[in-house]
């Protein structure tokens, strides 16, 4: 299934559901309930940042043993690729897609705050209280995912997807019109040669732009250094997640440009194994030949900075101000939470650097394990840190 929308309106631009209609008249892209697995960890992420962390933040990927059922059973979450990079910054864990990163972070701002974060953005009707779902546990349409992402893309700004711009009975009269605002001078029928009307933009802002802007700015580097690295040869900037479940039932990719969103997920009727394939592999593809013909032609402009946010060079791999000879990028801080030299990791919180205590934790479906990239950047952060 393929959808692509306008991050800015929410109109569906196009829109395949399977593989034949002949074959098959059901449409994949609205009806079918399938686990997203990685491509929901960016809402986890941003439900962190909103709560005050950065993308510099250093949290530990090491082994993590949750406590379940009065403490009579240990859940165990894994990284796909079975490796651990010790103390990381959260760029790294999304760009890399590290599974037990998003479960610390889940623990450490909370179930019912991701819950929320995800009703809004319509990726869940209702989302189950369960550590699981940190690593996409629960269910969701391609459409439901797609503007969910066309809402990153925009700022944070509230949309409805929609196929259908305007209906006019036979006399032309407007009987439904998706823009609901008003704009009387819009209709004039000759231009007084004054300025043009200006519309008011009166969608709910669901999300604080600064947090959505450094999710999108993570989700540069997913195509830059992470996951999908293979969507670099589109030559424009572009930004997307991955995502694969359990024995690869499922694989996703949903990514934008500042001005289009697309999303993709390839997957049986019947779930079953796709064998070696991952989002990186199956989908990222079919999102890249896409992307590459619709923007032929086209420019296309760099993602839109909120004016709250202030740039800082950053090493990615460390999360700390880069000196002239180390790797380097343009990292994105609320003023006054850019890290220093000598920022110090906090070991005191339980979630982020220890196990969790016993107790009656909900875990859900503890089987499903997404994916990380594979090992092509440094392992960092364990210098005698631990």
């Amino acid at each position: 299934a393929l959808v692509a929308m306008d991050p800015h309106t929410g109109r569906v631009l196009a829109m395949a559901g399977g593989y034949s209609f002949e074959m098959s008249e059901f449409n994949r892209a609205t009806q079918a309930a399938r686990q997203p697995g990685s491509a929901f960890k960016p809402f986890v992420y941003l439900a962190a940042l909103e709560a005050g962390y950065t993308p510099s933040t250093v949290v530990l990927d090491s082994p993590l043993s949750v406590a379940v059922d009065g403490g009579r059973q240990l859940w165990q979450p894994s990284n796909y690729s079975g490796d651990f990079l010790g103390p990381t910054p959260l760029r790294v864990g999304l760009e890399r897609s590290r599974n037990i990163m998003t479960v610390r972070l889940l623990m450490a701002v909370g179930l019912e705050r991701v819950r929320e974060i995800a009703q809004s953005f319509g990726i869940y009707d209702e989302m189950p209280l369960m550590y699981s779902m940190a690593l996409g546990a629960g269910e969701t349409t391609p459409l439901q995912l797609t503007t969910a992402y066309a809402m990153l893309a925009n700022g944070g700004r509230r949309i409805t997807p929609t196929l259908i711009d305007r209906i006019q009975d036979r006399t032309g009269r407007t009987v439904y019109r998706h823009d609901i605002r008003q704009c009387d001078r819009c209709i004039q029928p000759l231009w007084d040669g004054g300025a043009a009307p200006l519309l008011t933009d009166d969608r709910d802002q669901i999300a604080d732009p600064a947090a959505v802007y450094q999710v999108v700015s993570m989700l540069e580097g997913v195509v830059q250094r992470g996951t999908a690295t293979r969507l670099r040869a589109l030559g424009f900037p572009v930004a997307g997640k991955t995502g694969t479940t359990n024995d690869s039932r499922d694989a996703w990719f949903v990514g934008f440009t500042p001005d289009l969103v697309a999303g993709v997920f390839v997957g049986f009727d019947q779930p079953r194994t796709l064998g070696r394939e991952t989002g990186s592999s199956a989908a990222a593809p079919i999102f890249g030949a896409f992307m590459a013909e619709a923007m032929r032609g086209r420019e296309v402009p760099p993602f839109r900075i909120p004016p709250e946010v202030r740039l800082v060079r950053i090493n990615p791999y460390t999360g700390r101000p880069a000196l002239s000879d180390e790797p380097a990028i343009w990292e994105a801080f609320r003023p006054g939470t850019e890290p220093t030299r000598r920022t110090a990791l906090d070991e005191s919180d339980p979630f982020l650097f220890g196990d969790i205590p016993f107790g009656d934790i909900p875990f859900g479906d503890i089987r499903l394990n997404t994916e990380d990239s594979l090992a092509t950047t440094p392992n960092i952060g364990t210098g005698g840190l631990y």
